[in-house]
């Protein structure tokens, strides 16, 4: 039996070792997004930062880069990422040629994220912060975001009811999936069309699903 001094031994060799290969990469691809991810792995050991970029979370972030630019373009003022976790989107916003983005807020209720991604956003200086608050607190009609991100409508109880607080015309894109068998989904949707017909938007200018090995996730780009 692995003693306790052992596995924390191994566990250290690993950041210092996955440090070492980060720094290599974003010195390789000159890549601010691997530079800031590297930063992460050797400042805060804590971070499950393995799942959030993993192939599934990542290849549905660039899913959801890629609709918006082709449905709405790549300029945006003040952008809000809801349940933004570790600002992984955000960076990805800000690694990609094709967004001009004046200011993007990751927000999320758990305040153990902020430090996190402020850490991987560093590069992107005053155009990132990190907030941590609930998203029925926030003020929606003093900030006018010019687009509101949420990509886990799967946690909201009532989505249209959440929708109802953002000021008519206010660009959202939004995430669903049919992962009914993973206890923290509250509200997950069964197709599409349910959750076209959840979201209700005003206009649509994306409609569209990305199939997994576990689940189906939607998505909606248009204006409340």
């Amino acid at each position: 039996m692995m003693d306790a001094t052992r596995t924390d031994r191994l566990a250290e060799d690993w950041h210092e070792r996955a440090y070492d290969l980060t720094r290599g990469i974003a010195a390789y691809a000159a890549s601010p997004l691997i530079e800031g991810l590297a930063r992460v792995v050797a400042r805060h050991p804590e971070a499950e930062i393995a799942n959030a970029f993993n192939h599934k979370q990542v290849a549905c972030k660039m899913w959801a880069r890629d609709k918006l630019f082709e449905s709405c373009g790549g300029r945006f003022g003040r952008v809000w990422v809801l349940g933004g976790w570790y600002g992984v989107l955000p960076a990805m916003f800000f690694d990609d040629a094709r967004f001009d983005m004046d200011m993007i807020e990751s927000i999320d209720i758990d305040p153990d994220v902020a430090a996190i991604a402020e850490t991987l956003n560093r590069s992107a200086g005053e155009r990132f912060k990190a907030l941590t608050s609930d998203m029925y607190a926030l003020d929606y009609a003093a900030a006018k975001p010019d687009l509101v991100i949420n990509s886990s409508c799967e946690h909201i109880a009532d989505v249209r009811g959440w929708l109802d607080i953002l000021p008519e015309g206010t660009r959202v894109l939004l995430q669903s999936n049919d992962y009914f068998s993973e206890p923290s989904h509250i509200n997950c949707v069964a197709s599409l069309t349910a959750f076209e017909e959840m979201a209700a938007l005003r206009e649509v200018r994306f409609s569209g699903e990305l199939p997994t090995k576990n689940y189906t996730r939607f998505m909606l780009i248009g204006t409340v």
